[in-house]
């Protein structure tokens, strides 16, 4: 009786596609089939992974099926055939786990290279043991190399990866980069030196012409807060070399995912190279960070919240105003509040003079008069609906993302390349050792690389996020204007401030309150508004005239002759005066407004005739009509119309 044949299938698998001779899938597949035939086995199936390591079995596709038709005894086979036991896998846990699921169902594994069928107890045998001896070679390469690399710091030499922005290597040695070191000592001066965080740091960098210079681990042209934050974190630019601030760790519920961590704690050492900043610099930037880590509570009248604080800029240092407290007065039992500049040192080392305090209801009502007056302009209201929802441009970075992404892939194979070469190491090569170190450092160097590429990755991504977010916070910030008066006025003092950090980036004062009662030199915002037509961030309040319009402007107190936030005496009989701080709007405006709101047309006489009766100035070319030419009357109905579109244009 002619014997059965056994089916099998073929498991073919590369790292990448660049290959050496002989690893190729061809080349695998070329031998199964060879070897099938030599055994009258029959081809059920071929399964092939390409550019998949074999540290786990996460990813691999046709592994996965694979192992899913041995589960539904698709094809009724008896064996897997690989080339080597590497191909099928390199964990050791992977390994027996796979081979023992598919001995369930009664499929064995044959290595074809490796001479091993796991149908016979030697083979499983030597399976087991060949799998884990090469995993525990390669980890104790691996602690090997991590001793060498710990050991070089401790010596205080760089051990490893790319400089650090602000340095370069040299023969192995840091060397402070001098194109590059004014932006370290930049960052933290500003972050030690000032009020701001890591982004602030980060935005003064790209506001104030700084340029990061484009190198091989850092290709992205912004500062990012990120990147502000790895300067801060890094002793190195205070010559010391640290060891361990990163470690990659086992994910917890995983068998084989590994991820890096940030450590809290690591030991640092004396370095060779020259310091950057000073050792007191260092610690006061990490002792900065550890405040800045966590929200203080709030101890004196929870329902309080200093609205303007840190916005309002001291008119002699420039520094951010904060929030004072005066106790209650045991006559009025009363608490006060004020805003006031807590430097006694300018930027150029002079000592801060500003020295008054800045009552807060007084400032917070006048600041907030003067967006009611913005908002309730109907060209702005029309700019405004026009700028939400309008896309943001991050395409460029995008692109670069796309290039680092292609540069880590490149990464992953010549990584991936280096273990192959390591797995077919002949172990009885008289220069065995020092091949497989030197293949270990070029091996661990490419860890180096893909890590900078991811934290390139990251930053950019970092900063996509935060061009969409605040492009988000805009139009959140611009439906909010729609509704100022209703929302703001009806929100809580936390809620008001919130607002007031996310519309207004800083208000700059005078050095003493103007006649006109007011400290506003000038408002800057965080987004572009529409203000006359233009588009702008900054608000000059520097004429005592224009603050007068725009106080005026409030509708609500007008009639108030003792404006608190302001002192301005509102004269309406002034014809001058109310002109000034009144609304405008041109005869084709008001023509276009009835039209759409009422479906009427009504001429520039009438327009002309309706205004004449309000005591509004005439024009120079006003048309009175030929002497004994009858001019027509506006009728009532058309005189209703436009008084109710003067009343829109706030002209009465």
């Amino acid at each position: 009786m002619k014997k059965k044949q056994l089916k099998c299938y073929l498991y073919t698998r590369v790292s990448t596609s660049m290959q050496v001779d002989g690893y190729s899938l061809d080349a695998q597949r070329d031998k199964l089939r060879k070897y099938a035939a030599y055994e009258d086995m029959i081809i059920a199936g071929e399964y092939s992974d390409e550019g998949f390591s074999g540290k786990n079995i996460q990813g691999r596709q046709d592994f996965q099926r694979m192992l899913n038709d041995i589960q539904d005894g698709k094809d009724d086979v008896s064996y897997v055939l690989v080339f080597k036991l590497s191909r099928f896998g390199r964990n050791a846990a992977d390994v027996l786990n796979s081979l023992q699921l598919m001995q369930d169902f009664g499929v064995n594994l044959i290595c074809v290279e490796d001479g091993i069928d796991s149908s016979k107890d030697a083979g499983k045998l030597m399976i087991s043991v060949l799998s884990a001896v090469a995993e525990i070679e390669r980890e104790n390469i691996r602690t090997q190399t991590m001793a060498g690399r710990e050991q070089k710091a401790r010596e205080g030499k760089w051990n490893g990866g790319f400089a650090p922005y602000g340095y370069k290597l040299e023969n192995g040695n840091l060397v402070i980069a001098e194109d590059e070191v004014e932006v370290i000592r930049v960052i933290y001066d500003r972050y030690i030196h000032t009020n701001e965080g890591v982004a602030g740091v980060a935005k003064y960098l790209n506001r104030n012409g700084y340029v990061k210079k484009l190198r091989q681990n850092n290709t992205i042209p912004g500062f990012s807060r990120d990147f502000v934050k790895n300067v801060l974190y890094n002793p190195v630019y205070m010559g010391k070399i640290a060891y361990g601030r990163r470690r990659t760790e086992k994910k917890q519920g995983t068998r084989n995912e590994m991820h890096v961590v940030e450590q809290s704690e690591f030991p640092v050492y004396e370095g060779q190279h020259e310091a950057i900043i000073s050792e007191e610099d260092w610690y006061l930037a990490q002792e900065k960070r550890k405040i800045n880590s966590f929200k203080r509570e709030k101890v004196n009248n929870p329902d309080h919240a200093h609205i303007l604080s840190g916005i309002l800029k001291c008119p002699c240092c420039g520094k951010s105003m904060y929030g004072n407290i005066a106790k209650a007065h045991s006559k009025d039992k009363k608490t006060r509040y004020y805003y006031y500049c807590k430097n006694t040192v300018t930027p150029t080392g002079h000592e801060c003079s500003f020295r008054l305090n800045i009552e807060q209801t007084e400032i917070n009502k006048f600041v907030a008069k003067i967006i009611s007056a913005m908002v309730n302009n109907p060209r702005f209201v029309e700019a405004i609906q026009a700028k939400i929802g309008t896309a943001v441009d991050t395409e460029d970075m995008e692109k670069q993302i796309a290039v680092l992404q292609g540069q880590l892939k490149q990464a992953f194979g010549t990584k991936s390349r280096l273990e192959r070469q390591m797995d077919t190491l002949d172990i009885n090569d008289a220069h065995y050792d020092r091949k497989i170190l030197d293949l270990q450092r070029r091996y661990d160097e490419q860890y180096d690389t893909i890590e900078e590429i991811e934290v390139q990755i990251g930053e950019l991504q970092s900063q996509i996020r935060s061009i969409q977010q605040e492009k988000i916070s805009g139009d959140n910030i611009y439906r909010l204007l729609l509704a100022f008066d209703e929302v703001y006025h009806s929100a809580t003092e936390a809620e008001q401030k919130e607002f007031m950090k996310a519309f207004i980036e800083r208000i700059e004062m005078f050095p003493e309150k103007r006649k006109d009662g007011s400290w506003i030199k000038k408002i800057v915002f965080n987004f572009p508004v529409p203000i006359d037509g233009e588009e702008v961030k900054e608000l000059p309040l520097e004429t005592e005239t224009t603050v007068e319009t725009v106080c005026l402007l409030g509708r609500k107190i007008v009639n108030d002759k003792n404006v608190e936030y302001a002192h301005v005496d509102y004269e309406p009989k002034d014809a001058e005066y109310l002109k000034s701080a009144k609304g405008s709007a041109s005869y084709r405006e008001i023509k276009k407004w009835i039209k759409e709101q009422h479906d009427v047309s009504v001429s520039n006489l009438y327009i002309a005739q309706v205004k004449d009766k309000l005591g509004f100035g005439k024009r120079e070319n006003y048309n009175k009509g030929a002497d004994g030419h009858r001019v027509p009357n506006c009728p009532a109905e058309k005189e209703k119309l436009i008084l109710e579109a003067f009343k829109h244009f706030r002209m009465i």
